[in-house]
């Protein structure tokens, strides 16, 4: 079973990164987009950390979404020393179109269930990543991110949407 798994999940990854393409993004830019857009004004630290990604890699990701105008940095007004992220108008409407990216990600690749189906499959696998103490939404993949000969991008990243919340910023 944890072959069939792990195949699906390289599967959805794949097809979730082919299907950000055509946006201009890559996984781990959707992740921190939609991290950003469920903590808005998160410090480049706390980000760092939420993520479990190396910071001077988040930085390089940051620099580049800010430079695309998706986020801006602000000082923290609490804290002078620290900037705040948030997502730009711009990176508003592109979460929007990430959660309908991930919407039709979702249903192409659970089209062989039925709701109730869908339903069941989404509750056995929360518990299985809760069991394994795996942090909700936030893909494994961005921990590796800029170690030594593993600066591979995180597949499905954090957008990680939850089908059955309603996001309060628009998420994928």
């Amino acid at each position: 079973m944890a072959f069939l798994v792990a195949q699906l999940g390289a599967h959805a990854a794949s097809a979730f990164a082919d299907r950000l393409l055509p946006l201009g993004l890559r996984p781990p830019d959707a992740g921190v987009l939609g991290r950003l857009a469920r903590s808005p004004g998160e410090s480049q630290r706390a980000l760092a950390d939420a993520l479990g990604m190396h910071a001077p890699r988040l930085v390089a990701l940051i620099d580049d979404l800010e430079a695309r105008g998706l986020v801006e940095r602000r000082r923290d007004r609490r804290d002078r020393r620290n900037y705040a992220i948030s997502l730009t108008d711009a990176g508003r409407q592109t979460m929007r179109q990430i959660a309908a990216v991930a919407k039709e990600h979702e249903q192409a690749l659970t089209a062989a269930l039925h709701d109730e189906e869908r339903e069941q499959l989404a509750s056995l696998l929360r518990r299985i990543a809760d069991e394994q103490a795996l942090t909700p939404g936030v893909h494994p993949g961005f921990r590796r991110m800029g170690q030594r000969g593993r600066d591979d991008a995180p597949a499905a990243s954090e957008v990680a949407p939850v089908a059955d919340e309603a996001p309060t910023e628009p998420q994928a």
